[in-house]
């Protein structure tokens, strides 16, 4: 109850005493004998009042909503670190580095997810586009990164992680539709439950650098060692929920990763970003500028060179979310480079190859 009378209080506070420093400067204006002199002073004193009326509606009305929306994009981007969080600098003896840009103004998380983890069996590595960006689409990448935190520990093989991924995702979107439905919120589902879909690329990484892929979808990934080729990865089945996973599913071998080369992970919003001529954004040939930087290449300063390349060529005005998630092969140690943050020092160069 004490808690409750705060708010009221403060309002009562913050406009009570404004009016009440009003009347009394309009009372005195209007009664004081020196207000009918035309002196300066009383001039003087009628404008001081009427400043410090603006000075405290300037600091307690406007401020107070500004402290109070600081307080709550703090929460929020606290929640956005939880669901999407940072990767660590070194994971299993590959550098890693990752950064996300959202089409939505003000948010960090949008339709784009990725996630890597250590298991008995390698690195495990997610990265996915779920259908559209921005909030909307938080709650499917909430429970892919959710199913796939505990699936990539408990599966044996990289097929029972996709198809805990496409439980997840199918549980998801029969809730969002349950809660849509006409009988519930009397309109139509602004998102059929037939339209939704995320596309998905699973990897698992093994000591020996042997890379299997299970791709939903989405596109391969780049590999980089002073330049950048496109890995062809074989077949990709469809995205995940617009048609059932096959009875016969296994992970293929899809490259292999030698010691100081670097595998580039992307969403499709990457290579889809215009500029205002309409031009296609070369993610290629931003990968390349950052590859001839140094030999090992550093994943944070790739992270960093192609986040500002878009952006300088969209205008910083975006579409479409943009991941990229970038990791080299550190496993014979390699010498840091600069913008690996949080890495040990390493004096010992990349073996040949």
């Amino acid at each position: 109850m004490r808690r409750a009378c705060v708010p009221y209080a403060r309002r009562a506070l913050v406009f009570g005493l404004p009016a009440v420093w009003l009347v009394a400067a309009t009372v005195w204006q209007l009664t004081c004998p020196f207000a009918t002199h035309e002196g300066m002073a009383p001039r003087f004193v009628t404008c001081a009042a009427f400043l410090a009326l603006f000075a405290w509606l300037l600091t307690s009305v406007r401020l107070g909503p500004v402290r109070e929306l600081r307080r709550v994009r703090e929460v929020a981007r606290a929640a956005e670190q939880v669901l999407l969080r940072p990767l660590p600098p070194r994971l299993d003896g590959l550098a890693l580095a990752a950064g996300q840009l959202s089409a939505s103004r003000g948010a960090t998380v949008g339709g784009d997810l990725y996630e890597a983890v250590a298991t008995a069996q390698g690195v495990r590595i997610v990265i996915g586009d779920v259908r559209g960006h921005g909030l909307a689409a938080v709650g499917a990448v909430a429970a892919l990164l959710g199913s796939f935190r505990e699936a990539a520990h408990d599966e044996l093989e990289l097929a029972g992680v996709l198809r805990k991924l496409e439980r997840a995702l199918q549980r998801h979107l029969r809730e969002r539709s349950r809660s849509e439905h006409p009988s519930v919120s009397g309109t139509e589902p602004d998102n059929p439950l037939a339209e939704e879909f995320a596309t998905v690329l699973l990897l698992e990484i093994h000591e020996d650098g042997d890379v299997l892929a299970l791709n939903c979808g989405h596109p391969w990934p780049y590999r980089l060692c002073r330049t950048a080729e496109p890995i062809a990865g074989g077949d990709v089945l469809p995205p995940l929920g617009m048609f059932p996973l096959p009875d016969s599913l296994s992970a293929r071998r899809c490259t292999r990763l030698l010691p100081g080369e670097a595998l580039v992970l992307h969403t499709d919003g990457a290579e889809d970003a215009r500029n205002a001529d309409g031009e296609f954004f070369c993610l290629r040939r931003a990968l390349v500028e950052a590859a001839a930087l140094g030999s090992p290449v550093s994943p944070a300063v790739v992270v960093q060179r192609v986040h500002t390349a878009l952006l300088r060529h969209t205008g910083g005005r975006l579409t479409d979310d943009v991941a990229l998630l970038v990791l080299r092969n550190d496993r014979r140690r390699v010498p840091a480079q600069p913008g690996d943050q949080g890495l040990r020092r390493s004096c010992a160069e990349s073996s040949n190859r």
